[in-house]
């Protein structure tokens, strides 16, 4: 149980980060720390040409002063 406690906390607070091989086309995603240093060397083909990429991110404005909730028309 503290294990999974453990595993879901890092989940929460770690950022799942996308990586691609420009020499075999492999695309891989790996939990990260922030400081981590960027992973570099393909797992499939050895090959030191993995590059980060930029992928989507999902987040939700909340409160008041975002343009959903306070500059809409008919919100007066």
């Amino acid at each position: 149980m503290i294990a999974f406690f453990q595993h879901t906390l890092l989940q929460r607070t770690m950022p799942i980060y996308e990586y691609a091989c420009g020499a075999c086309s492999l695309r891989l995603e790996k939990l990260q720390k922030f400081s981590d240093a960027p992973l570099t060397d393909c797992p499939a083909c050895g090959q030191p040409a993995l590059t980060k990429l930029i992928s989507s991110t999902g987040f939700q404005l909340k409160g008041t002063g975002w343009y959903a909730t306070d500059f809409k028309p008919g919100n007066k």
